[in-house]
């Protein structure tokens, strides 16, 4: 990593609000686009999930279907693999739906069966869905979690920390279809063979319900959860003045909508959301950073900082207040045109990461500045053909100076040439002319 060199100003002591502690045993409160942990409570420790498990199943089943309207069929097992009691939608062996209807009845009804369902037909068997289940956990950056079934129910196996499933929870709430059904407060299933007229099914979050007391204003969705083991677990997430907040309440003990209000309050009452392209000015010394460590290929023509970042900070701080630090450790979860990035930090906590991309020129290689850095081979990639026009515009300018000297050069060339030639021609039939006259 290296520190960009921007001067800290020393106007006032940067410090970090503090949150009452929360009652359950395990929170965590993070900005949803800049990833930022604004509070936390043992977020590394390890406790059972319950129902919110439905959370990455849903993300799972929506990643991998791309036609939610395909049916699916509730085998033996997906009925009968259940706790006794446990929550359902009421379908029975043989009940015929879509994708889109079962993922209904497992966010909103959060039904057990429906999850089962949903794994056999998108992973060919429950085990196999829970190994995609580990590995797209894995692919977020979790490392404290392990999942045994996609319903959440009782197993020494099956558990997570806040700090993981907040991870899963921000890739949940980045997609667009997993929060149109999340988000929704009542759905009206088809009919069923034990259910012939339909059924309708209620969304069990509270704060999502205007009608309840405890509907919380910028909600977006969530997800409940309970069994013996676990006991109360709560997901929420909420947006106000471009502050998209997620929580995760872990083991809470019946306090876990106080808990997620206390934690909503505090983000939203002292934090604000700021995006880095709106100061470029910070950026001016990044690309001398990079020719200081060697990577002076990938210059100020083919590098680009992400539009799309954020950072969280308080409320009285200035933007100028973080301190960066550009990091050249990129992973395959990266984009694929990042080569370094920008890590904000503010009183020693991150607050936010910005890409540094590169631009794919004809005729360069496609180099990771990790691998430069590592001393490993660069890899080379087939560069997409540009246009003549795009060639044009991403030349240095001192290409489009010498282009336009010999447009200029070419131009004059011809005219003198055109000049030359008619005062020839004329010179010519003029000799004619006074020969005849003389004959």
């Amino acid at each position: 990593m290296l520190a960009l060199g921007h001067p800290v100003t020393a106007a006032a002591a940067q410090v970090w609000p503090e949150c009452q502690d929360v009652a359950a045993e395990g929170a965590i409160l993070i900005d949803a686009r800049s990833g930022a942990v604004l509070y936390g409570k043992n977020i590394h420790e390890h406790y059972f999930p319950a129902s919110i498990t439905k959370i990455l199943t849903a993300l799972l089943v929506i990643e991998n279907c791309p036609d939610l309207d395909e049916k699916l069929t509730f085998s033996h097992r997906a009925i009968y693999d259940v706790e006794a009691g446990s929550s359902n939608a009421g379908y029975s062996e043989g009940d015929t739906v879509t994708v889109r209807e079962a993922l209904y009845a497992l966010l909103l009804a959060s039904a057990n069966e429906a999850a089962n369902a949903l794994a056999e037909h998108v992973g060919g068997s429950i085990e196999d869905f829970c190994s995609m289940m580990n590995e797209k956990a894995a692919s977020l950056g979790c490392t404290d979690s392990h999942f045994a079934n996609p319903s959440g129910l009782n197993n020494e196996q099956h558990y997570t920390s806040a700090a993981d499933y907040a991870k899963i929870c921000q890739a949940a709430f980045e997609n667009d279809t997993f929060v149109q059904i999340d988000g929704t407060t009542y759905y009206d299933l088809p009919p069923m063979i034990r259910q012939p007229e339909g059924v309708r099914v209620y969304a069990h979050h509270s704060m999502l319900k205007k009608s309840n007391d405890l509907y919380y204003d910028g909600i977006i969705g969530g997800k409940t959860g309970y069994t013996s083991l676990a006991g109360n677990t709560l997901v929420t997430c909420a947006e106000r003045d471009r502050l998209k907040l997620i929580t995760v309440v872990l083991n809470g003990h019946k306090t876990h909508y106080d808990d997620t209000k206390l934690l909503l309050d505090f983000g939203f009452e002292n934090f604000k959301s700021l995006c880095p392209g709106d100061y470029r000015t910070k950026y001016d010394t990044v690309f001398d950073d990079m020719d200081i460590t060697g990577l002076g290929v990938l210059n100020a023509d083919v590098i680009s900082t992400a539009k799309d970042s954020y950072i969280t900070l308080p409320k009285d701080a200035e933007f100028e207040d973080a301190r960066t630090v550009l990091d050249y450790d990129i992973s395959e979860a990266d984009p694929e045109e990042a080569c370094a990035r920008i890590l904000y930090r503010y009183v020693n906590r991150d607050v936010g990461t910005q890409y540094v991309l590169r631009k794919f020129v004809r005729g360069e290689t496609a180099v990771k500045v990790g691998a430069l850095v590592e001393g490993e081979e660069e890899t080379e990639e087939e560069p997409a053909p540009l246009s003549l026009r795009d060639r044009f515009l991403e030349s240095p300018w001192w290409v489009k100076a010498l282009l336009a000297l010999g447009i200029v050069a070419a131009a004059t060339g011809i005219v003198f040439l055109i000049t030359y030639l008619t005062n020839r021609n004329r010179r010519t039939f003029g000799f004619r002319s006074s020969g005849r006259r003389r004959r």
